[in-house]
This record gives structure tokens, C-alpha cells and sequence, in this order.
């Protein structure tokens, strides 16, 4: 076989699939099992066939043929005393002769029925015997008993050698049985050893088809999966840049190369991921810093707009009393709109600096237990609840880490709401819940009052954010928004039940550990001295 020829086989062998690889090995397998197995039938079948021959036609025809010859013995034994004595107690070995020479001579032919051969032996044996019997052992036995057989001494001489022809005849008969016996002995115990040769070969053949099939599958299917198992743990432990090596039959080789394609792909992915995930940063990074900074702003503005605000407040309040009906109409009026929007500014500066509070001064997280924080701002907020009349109930709640301050700020804001937003002329009844969802705890906050539409569920959570005038209702629009920061800072959500329309039912969820807060900036060394003053 040339280089070329080596090479196209080589290419053909490569395009099997493992499927294939198996169909071909087990067909030819089976093929060459197939051929040892009739083999091996026939054996077996050919040495059933000379045992049964040895067993049931050898042995007992030699057999049958002595049992003859002991027959034909007592008839001459018989025909010679009853010569020589004339006693008729003589012929009844005679007699027993003729009847065993019969049965002994069908018996033979039965058995000796396949063999041509020996049915001529037999027909020889039994030309002899009538011979002798008619030469001598019947003129004897027909002859009268009482005396000697007259024809005894004159037939004696002719009789013997007559009687030594049928001797002659059964030896050769038994020597030729004999040597048939042999014979089958001889082939019965070569083809045993055929037999044995046969089954030994096809037991070691048996093993080196296993031993075949398990390398093969080892070489062909277990190590081209392992190979792929060492790449692919090589390229789970970081090594993304990692070949995937091709090896074996056709279809594995197309899945290592679809896999290693899937790698590649990944890598690419896994770039842009990275890309991606830096932007992201760099994003959030500046969106913290700008928030950081926005936090400042608003609390410095707010803190710093309280002492120029103190003094308009104040002067307001001294020109509305010292002046106040000194004035026509007018004037006291504008004095008293100056006086009520500088109070409305500095509780709105006052609300806005709590606000940007939340999660800057108030992040000290210990335990704390809610029905105990409910219980202290009910107890502050007792005197708005008498006066309304409130009915207040809670379920026993639980104990979370969280910072307490925020905590009650939370329950004061949610309760204060529940009981200012009420319905006209009706007794306020607020239920407070808790319940376990997973990791989180949910809280209810429901009330019977007047409810909020559908469309402003997002917006009363913006600060600010009013649904009503403020001689309808007091308050600046920053409670549900300092709620909404709250409950973010301790990792949770809060949104207003839109399918709850008898009122109005808050739902917010808090970890039993919230997350650790971002690491915040220094605070500006103005911001610090502003806070030591409001303090």
C-alpha cells in the first residue's frame, strides 16, 4: 500500500462517527462469534453423534455378536451329545440355541442396519451356520432318540470342520466389530479435543473481543472525553484563552469544535461583559459622587438658609406686632402672608435637612424592636390620636437590625399619615402587619381614610409631591419620600397597594440584616461646623 493509499484510508477512517465505529465493531463481532458458535455446534453435534453410534451401536453389536457365538456353541455342544448318546436331554441346548441364534442375529441386524459391511459379515456368518445345520445338526436332531445317531460318527468328521467355518466367520465378524469400536473410541476422543480446542478458542476470543472493545472505547471515546474534561476545567479555572483539543471519532471531534467555538464566543462575550461592567463602574461612580455631592448641597443649602430665614422670620413677626392694626388692611395682610411663608419655608428647610440626614447621621444598625419603636411613637403622636379618635392595632412584630432613629421616623411618618389623611366624620381605624416573605419581613400599614388613586402611587413617593392643598391638609410632602429612603437604606421596597380601595394600605418589606452601606465621603469641614451649630 502506497503513501497516497495510506493517507485516503487514514481520511476515510476519520469521517466515522462513533456510532458508526460501534456498528462496525459489533457486526464483526457477531460475524466472527457467529462462525466459532456453528463451529462449535457442529463439534458438539459430531461428537454427540459418535458417542450415541459408540454407545448405542458398537458396544452392544460386538456384544450381540459374543452372545451369538455362545449360542451357536451350546448348538453344537446339544447336537454332538445327542449324537454320540442318543439322551434327548441333549437337544434342549440345541433347542435354546436355535431360539437365541434367532433373536441374537435380528438383534444384530437391527443394530448393524446402517452399515453395509457389517450386514455382509452377517449374512456370511448366517450362510456358514445353515450350512453346518444342515449338514449335520439337523440330520442329527431328526434322528430317533434312544441309541446312538447312526449318522453321528459318519457325519462327526465333516460336521467339525463345517462347525470350525462358522468359528472362522464369527471371528472375523467380531474382529471386524471390534476394530469399528476402536475406531469410534479413537475419532470420539479426537473430536473431544476438537471440541476442547474449539470452546477454548472461542472463550479466548471471547476475551479479546472484550479486551478490544474496552480499548477501543477507551481510545476512541473515554480518552477524547477526558481530554475534553482537562480543557474544559482549564478554561473553568480562568485559562478562557485555552484550546479545546479535537481528538477522536467524527462526532466527538465536531463537539469539541463546537464547544471550543462556544468558547470563543464566550471569550468575545466575556470582553464586552468587561467592558461593559467598567463603564458601569465608572458610572456609578460618578453617579455616587454626584449624589454624595447633591446630598451635600442640599444639606449645607438647607442649613445654611436657616439663619438668614430665622431673621426674616423674626423681623416679620416683630413688624406684624408691633405695627399689626397700625396699618390699613392691606398691610396686615401682606405682613401676615410674609409671616406664613417664612414659617412654610422653615418647616420646608427643617424637612429637607432631615431628610438628607437619612443614611448620612442615623446609620448606627443594633437591634431593634419594632413593637417597641411603634409603641414610642404612638406614645408621640398620642395627642393627634386622641384627638381623631384613632383605633390603632398591630400584630406582634418583629426584631431586625436596623438603626432606630430612621425606625421611628418610619412608623412616625407612616401613622401621622394614616391618621391626618382620615375620612371626615368618621373614627379612624389603622392595623399594622407583619409577615415573613423569604429573607424579607413585609409590613401593612392600613387605614380606612380617603384613599389614593391609582395614577399617583408613584408620585406620592416623590419629594415634594402633594395631592392636596395646604389648607386642606398641613404638612410639606416629604414624609412618603423620607419613608421611600428609609426602607431603601435597610435594603428594602415600599409601594402603595393599588388593588386595596377602602382606604389606603402602605406595604413595605425590610431585611433582618440590611445591607452594609456604601462607604460615604467626608463630610466638608463648613458642612461639620453648620451641624455643630444646629446642634
Amino acid at each position: 500500500m502506497t503513501s497516497e493509499e495510506r493517507l485516503g484510508r487514514t481520511r476515510w477512517l476519520s469521517t466515522w462517527t462513533t456510532r458508526r465505529w460501534l456498528r462496525a465493531g459489533a457486526t464483526a463481532a457477531l460475524v466472527v462469534l457467529t462462525a466459532l458458535g456453528a463451529t462449535g455446534f457442529w463439534v458438539l453435534d459430531r461428537t454427540q453423534a459418535i458417542s450415541t453410534d459408540l454407545v448405542d451401536v458398537r458396544s452392544p453389536a460386538l456384544t450381540t455378536a459374543f452372545r451369538l457365538e455362545s449360542a451357536l456353541l451350546n448348538q453344537e455342544t446339544g447336537i454332538r451329545g445327542y449324537g454320540l448318546t442318543g439322551s434327548p436331554e441333549f437337544l434342549a441346548p440345541y433347542q435354546q440355541g436355535l431360539a437365541d441364534q434367532e433373536t441374537q442375529t435380528a438383534r444384530l441386524a437391527d443394530l448393524l442396519k446402517d452399515d453395509a459391511s457389517a450386514l455382509e459379515d452377517l449374512a456370511g456368518v448366517g450362510r456358514a451356520i445353515s450350512a453346518w445345520q444342515s449338514e449335520l445338526a439337523r440330520p442329527v436332531a431328526d434322528s430317533p432318540p434312544g441309541a446312538p445317531a447312526p449318522a453321528a460318527a459318519a457325519l462327526a468328521s465333516q460336521g467339525k470342520a463345517s462347525f470350525d467355518g462358522v468359528r472362522a466367520r464369527l471371528a472375523e465378524q467380531q474382529d471386524r466389530l471390534r476394530a469399528e469400536r476402536t475406531r469410534a473410541r479413537d475419532e470420539l476422543a479426537s473430536t473431544l479435543t476438537l471440541r476442547n480446542w474449539v470452546f477454548g478458542a472461542i472463550a479466548g476470543l471471547i476475551l479479546l473481543l472484550a479486551a478490544l472493545v474496552f480499548e477501543g472505547l477507551r481510545r476512541g471515546i473515554n480518552r477524547p472525553l477526558e481530554q475534553l474534561g482537562a480543557d474544559a476545567r482549564i478554561i473553568a479555572g480562568g485559562e478562557f484563552d485555552h484550546p479545546i483539543t479535537t481528538t477522536g471519532p467524527a462526532d466527538l471531534r465536531r463537539l469539541s469544535g463546537e464547544i471550543d467555538r462556544m468558547r470563543v464566543r464566550l471569550v468575545r462575550e466575556l470582553g464586552f461583559s468587561e467592558q461593559a461592567r467598567l463603564r458601569l463602574d465608572a458610572q456609578a461612580a460618578d453617579l455616587q459622587r454626584s449624589n454624595t455631592e447633591l446630598e451635600q448641597f442640599a444639606y449645607v443649602a438647607s442649613h445654611d438658609l436657616q439663619e438668614p430665614l430665622r431673621k426674616v422670620s423674626s423681623f416679620t413677626q416683630l413688624l406684624q406686632r408691633r405695627y399689626g392694626g397700625q396699618l390699613d388692611a392691606k398691610a396686615d395682610q401682606y405682613i401676615g402672608f410674609a409671616v406664613d411663608g417664612a414659617n412654610r419655608m422653615q418647616t420646608l428647610i427643617n424637612d429637607l435637612l432631615d431628610f438628607s440626614r437619612v443614611g448620612r447621621l442615623h446609620h448606627a444598625h443594633q437591634e431593634v424592636d419594632m413593637d417597641e419603636a411603634l409603641e414610642q411613637t404612638l406614645a408621640a403622636l398620642s395627642v393627634g390620636i386622641e384627638e381623631a379618635g384613632a383605633e390603632i392595632t398591630h400584630d406582634p412584630l418583629p426584631t431586625l437590625v436596623a438603626d432606630p432613629t430612621q425606625m421611628g421616623m418610619l412608623w412616625q411618618n407612616l401613622i401621622g399619615n394614616a391618621v391626618k389623611f382620615r375620612r371626615p366624620g368618621t373614627r379612624p381605624h389603622i392595623d399594622v402587619s407583619a409577615e415573613r416573605d423569604g429573607t424579607l419581613w413585609r409590613f401593612s400599614v392600613t387605614d380606612d381614610g380617603i384613599g389614593i388613586a391609582p395614577e399617583f402611587t408613584e408620585k406620592v413617593f416623590l419629594i415634594f409631591q402633594r395631592l392636596h392643598t395646604k389648607d386642606a391638609y398641613s404638612g410639606s410632602g416629604i414624609g412618603l419620600a423620607m419613608c421611600k429612603k428609609i426602607v431603601e437604606f435597610h435594603g428594602g421596597t415600599i409601594t402603595v397597594d393599588p388593588d386595596y380601595r377602602a382606604g389606603t394600605r402602605i406595604t413595605f418589606t425590610l431585611a433582618a440584616e440590611p445591607p452594609k452601606p456604601p462607604g460615604l465621603p467626608a463630610m466638608p469641614e463648613t458642612s461639620r461646623t453648620h451641624q455643630e451649630h444646629a446642634r
